[in-house]
C-alpha cells in the first residue's frame, strides 16, 4: 500500500496517517511513500507529483529538491540505488509535468535508521523552494 501526504517540514518525523499538517514557519513538503523495493509512482503519487509541479511552475525563481529515502534492510548499496531511482522517478515526473530539469535537484540519501516506521523510511520528499544540505 501507498500512502501519499503533504506534510509541514517540521511535523515530518512526528506524523505518520494525516492528510495535511501546516506548519507556519517552513515551505510545504509533499511526501509520496513507496512499496518495499519499488521506485514505481502510482496514480495517486502522480496525481499529488502534478499538483506539486503545477505550484513550481507558478514560481519560476523557486528551486524544487526531490530527495530519495530508503529503509536499511536489504544494504547500504542497493538502498543507496533504490533511494536514487525514488528521487529520479519523482524527478522526471516533475520534469513531465512542466517543471523546468534545471531547477530540479535530486539527492538520493540512501537508507535512514528505524526511527521511523519501514513505510516512512520508503519516500521521496519533494521541497519546493529550499534546497536541501
Amino acid at each position: 500500500m501507498r500512502r501519499v501526504f503533504l506534510l509541514g517540514l517540521t511535523a515530518l518525523p512526528f506524523l505518520a496517517g494525516c492528510a495535511m499538517v501546516e506548519a507556519p514557519s517552513a515551505p510545504p513538503v509533499a511526501v509520496v511513500f513507496f512499496t518495499e523495493d519499488s521506485a514505481a509512482l502510482d496514480p495517486t503519487a502522480q496525481g499529488i507529483v502534478g499538483d506539486v509541479a503545477r505550484q513550481a511552475v507558478a514560481q519560476p525563481a523557486v528551486p524544487v529538491t526531490v530527495l530519495g529515502f530508503a529503509d536499511p534492510d536489504g544494504g547500504r548499496a542497493y538502498n543507496r540505488a533504490l533511494s536514487a531511482a525514488r528521487a529520479e522517478n519523482v524527478a522526471e515526473a516533475l520534469r513531465q509535468a512542466g517543471v523546468p530539469p534545471a531547477r530540479i535537484r535530486t539527492t538520493p540519501r540512501g537508507p535512514v535508521p528505524f526511527e521511523m516506521m519501514p513505510l516512512e523510511s520508503r519516500r521521496v520528499e519533494i521541497r519546493i523552494g529550499q534546497v536541501a544540505p
